[in-house]
Parts: C-alpha cells; sequence; structure tokens
C-alpha cells in the first residue's frame, strides 16, 4: 500500500494579441483535472482513460478558446495517480511517478501562432489538500492545505518547485477516440439509519461517483466515509470481497 499526494503543476503565460481558437492536448498520467484560468477545460473525470501504459497513452484535445483571457492567462492541472501509479496489488503493474504531457496551441487573429508547452518552466507542488489519491483505498483530503486560487494569473507561487522532466512511457500517443467519463446523475440516499457511532447512507442502487456534504466542525475534526455494494444482515457493511482494499475517503 502506497500513498502518494496529487501533483498541483501552474503555469503563467501572455497573449498579446487577439486570439481566433485555442486548443489544449493533453496527458496527465494517471489521471488529471486542467484548468484555465481558474475555469475547468472539460466535464471529463478521471481523463485520460486508463490503458496498458507500454503499448499506448491517450491523450485528450479540448477547445479552450472560451476561456482565454486578452493578455495574462494561467493553466492549472491536477494530477492523481490513477492505474498508472497503482503500487497497491501484486497483480498491478505500476508504470512510475505521475507526470505531465500537455501543449496550448493558439491561433491569433493576424494568422500567427504560438505554443504553451509542459517544461520546466511550469511550477509545481505536492503539498496541496488531496494528501493520498488511491483507486482502491481513497483519497485523503486535508482542507487546511487548500491552496487558494492557484489555478488564477497572480497567485504568489515562490514556494513551488520547478517542474522536472520526466521520460515518456513507452507507449504510442493516441487521441483518445471514446467519449470521457462524466457525472451523469445527482442521487440522494434513498435512507440514512444511526447505527451506533455511525451512519449508514444507502443511495438505492450500485453505483459509481462522490459524496457531497456539508459539516460544521472544528479544524483538526475528521469525516470518514466507508464505502460498500451490499449490507450485512446486521446492518453493517459488507466488505469482505474488497479484500484488503480500504474504500475510505477521509475529510
Amino acid at each position: 500500500k502506497t500513498r502518494l499526494a496529487a501533483r498541483y503543476l501552474r503555469k503563467e503565460f501572455t497573449t498579446d494579441r487577439a486570439v481566433e481558437r485555442a486548443v489544449l492536448y493533453i496527458s496527465g498520467l494517471g489521471s488529471y483535472e486542467a484548468y484555465l484560468n481558474g475555469k475547468k477545460v472539460s466535464e471529463d473525470v478521471f481523463a485520460p482513460m486508463p490503458s496498458l501504459y507500454y503499448k499506448r497513452i491517450y491523450y485528450n484535445v479540448y477547445d479552450v478558446t472560451a476561456l482565454m483571457a486578452s493578455d495574462k492567462n494561467t493553466l492549472g492541472v491536477i494530477l492523481g495517480n490513477g492505474r498508472f501509479f497503482s503500487m497497491r496489488n501484486p497483480g498491478m503493474k505500476t508504470f512510475g511517478l505521475p507526470r505531465l504531457l500537455a501543449q496550448l496551441r493558439i491561433e491569433y487573429a493576424d494568422g500567427s501562432q504560438a505554443t504553451v508547452v509542459s517544461d520546466t518552466s511550469w511550477k509545481i507542488t505536492s503539498k496541496g489538500p488531496i494528501v493520498a489519491n488511491n483507486e482502491f483505498d481513497g483519497e485523503e483530503y486535508d482542507a487546511r492545505k487548500e491552496l487558494g486560487a492557484w489555478t488564477q494569473t497572480g497567485y504568489d507561487d515562490k514556494g513551488w518547485m520547478q517542474a522536472q522532466r520526466v521520460s515518456m512511457p513507452s507507449g504510442t500517443l493516441r487521441a483518445q477516440m471514446m467519449p470521457g467519463m462524466k457525472v451523469t446523475e445527482t442521487l440522494k440516499p434513498v435512507s440514512i439509519k444511526k447505527l451506533g457511532s455511525k451512519y449508514i447512507l444507502d443511495i438505492g442502487q450500485n453505483m459509481a461517483g462522490w459524496v457531497r456534504f456539508r459539516i460544521k466542525g472544528q479544524a483538526g475534526d475528521s469525516i470518514r466515509l466507508r464505502f460498500a455494494e451490499s449490507l450485512q444482515d446486521n446492518g453493517e457493511l459488507y466488505t469482505r470481497n474488497f479484500r484488503d482494499a480500504r474504500s475510505t475517503d477521509v475529510y
């Protein structure tokens, strides 16, 4: 079992004339969230699709023209481990530490072009709120470490490190042809029952997603969310089929 915090990367750049079109080509392994000037570039989640990374690596293409500012701009990317850095089960291969390949191609109204690429001029930190993330064990999120407006221009990143150049995975880089995963529905629990010191939330169906909740508490308090596919006869979660996967989120 390996704990590895999410990586946060940012790059500020300037556009000095009218932008006709801007397209982002991006592959953040294992999973990424990309922002331009504080706005998510897409509804996709857990992008790109996982693959056998030594055979092929998928990248995504997004038209981000509408998100471009007229002068100063900022790209921000969160990198999670996904299946690239799994290090969880003996049967699952790991491919190395998370890494980013990105190119923003800008076409100006006067016909000229420019590109912003992922290189060592980007700034990076792992000291953000996602202090651990793993597909089998869940995510640990420490709100005391939130970074503020790090995806926007003018943010003070003096304490961040310079990004380092790393090797490309050996797989062939290919555009992801299949549609990405998206949030398609918001469900409310069909029941909430107190069980000892815990609450059992029944969503009413087996699903993949996130829990949204509001809490009043003190800094340092923690909320633990344990997930399961079914219940035991005594009302407790049935988790034997998860073997030693924790399947737990901590906020």
